[in-house]
């Protein structure tokens, strides 16, 4: 556990780290261009541990606590300027190098999300078609006569390689009526259309995924009783078991398979079990003192361990990889979708159709940036490539203390030709910033509830 939050907490530093550098660099590097002075560049808040100014007089530091960053302008409404430097101040610039200078902030957040989408397509991708293995029966997707082995090939007309952008595509359906999906049959290539009627879907992410609301079970390699891995501080570590081991017997009932192991094991929360395993080639006898956690139905026996799968069918597996130019393409393909649909959830958000209770802050962050790492680096600038969007679509709300809510007061100064008056400002500000912590006190709240 001491671990895994070390984990968490390290990558989410390097990620916030990264992201806020590259947040403030397009606000640095444009206030440049356009002549205003840059008096401090800091990513991370408090006492600088490192700090260095450059020949233009500039200076960087780098601080202690690592939750933003920000870039400090000349400006004489925040301090006297001297008169041979009032040129070069923020606030006497036009209007447009303003816009130029706030807006290029999120701006480089998605070119930053385009560029580590297309390094991550030049490694290469490995993935796995998005072919249907099992649909519940009475699910939404059986009263669509979907079937299991169809492979799922555009949802809302919208082409999906695999399992990922087939949740994208449902995600995005949130709230409509009902959903076209085109399939194939891979054996025979023959094309299938149906349509979902989603006005009865209920889907709440804390629970299943889109996929499995709506009956959408992806198929998977059937799972064998060998052991994959041994969590560390588990049960199963404290007993002996190993990678390999094949799980025989428990409690001197024979098992066929992992369903029953996980019943077996579920039936007795904190108690102690006989074990027989198969290690290599010979039998081997552990008791195991079996943990216990919360479950749906109340506390359930806990182990530790991930079990093996048969191997996936090579027709189905395929690496999404691409050389730098049709990487460069995809990349911004993706990053525009995540852009829109981004939007398109803080629609549903203020319509209600998507609850504040699936809003997720720092906490959810920090475990996607440890679980994202842990899988690799093409997982991780994936990762950081989402967040990016995310960052640079929330500054762009029409907040006060965001970018939006500047960009805001300079585009009804571009209309009216006048500044927007201080006063009016300053009560903005105080109404954003209450609506901002509103916002964090909530998603910080809801990553406490998930853990």
């Amino acid at each position: 556990m001491i671990l895994s939050f070390l984990n968490n907490l390290v990558f989410f530093v390097i990620a916030l780290g990264v992201l806020v550098a590259v947040h403030e660099w397009g606000h640095f590097i444009v206030a440049r261009w356009c002549g205003v002075k840059v008096q401090r560049f800091s990513v991370g808040f408090g006492k600088p541990l490192w700090r260095r100014i450059d020949r233009h007089g500039t200076e960087f530091v780098l601080a202690g606590i690592p939750l933003g960053g920000y870039v400090k302008m000349l400006d004489e409404r925040v301090e006297p300027v001297s008169d041979a430097d009032l040129p070069r101040a923020f606030n006497r610039q036009s209007v447009y190098k303003r816009i130029a200078i706030i807006a290029a902030g999120p701006i480089t957040n998605f070119l930053f999300a385009i560029i580590a989408l297309m390094f991550m397509y030049m490694l290469g991708v490995e993935t796995v078609k998005p072919v249907v293995g099992d649909v519940p029966a009475q699910s939404i997707a059986a009263r669509a006569f979907v079937q299991p082995g169809m492979q799922i090939t555009h949802v809302g007309g919208r082409e999906t390689l695999d399992w990922e952008a087939v949740n994208l595509e449902l995600v995005s359906h949130i709230g409509k009526d009902e959903m076209a999906l085109d399939a194939i049959w891979p054996d025979s290539g023959q094309k299938v259309s149906v349509h979902f009627d989603l006005r009865q879907w209920q889907f709440d992410p804390d629970k299943d995924s889109a996929l499995i609301s709506l009956g959408l079970v992806p198929y998977r390699p059937a799972i064998t009783t060998e052991i994959a891995q041994v969590a560390d501080d588990s049960p199963a570590k404290a007993a002996g078991l190993k990678v390999g081991d094949k799980i025989v017997q428990i409690q001197g009932t024979p098992v066929q398979n992992w369903e029953q192991i996980v019943d077996l094991i579920g039936a007795h929360p904190n108690q102690v079990l006989p074990f027989a395993l198969e290690r290599d080639g010979y039998l081997t006898r552990l008791d195991v003192k079996l943990g216990q956690r919360e479950g749906p139905n109340g506390l359930q026996g806990y182990l530790g361990v991930v079990p093996s799968m048969d191997e996936w069918p090579e027709s189905y597996r395929f690496t999404h990889q691409y050389g730098p130019v049709g990487a460069l393409v995809e990349g911004a393909d993706k990053t525009w979708r995540w852009m829109v649909l981004s939007v398109e959830m803080i629609g549903k958000l203020i319509s209600g159709d998507v609850s504040v209770k699936n809003l997720s802050g720092p906490i959810s962050i920090a475990q996607g940036a440890g679980a994202s790492a842990g899988y690799g680096l093409v997982y991780f600038l994936s990762f950081l490539a989402l967040i990016s969007v995310n960052l640079g679509i929330i500054n762009l709300l029409p907040l006060p203390v965001l970018d939006g809510g500047h960009l805001l007061y300079y585009f009804i100064e571009l209309l009216t030709g006048r500044p927007v008056p201080e006063s009016v400002q300053e009560i903005g500000f105080r109404i954003g910033g209450a609506l901002l912590l509103l916002l964090m006190t909530i998603a910080i709240v809801n990553d406490i509830a998930r853990l």
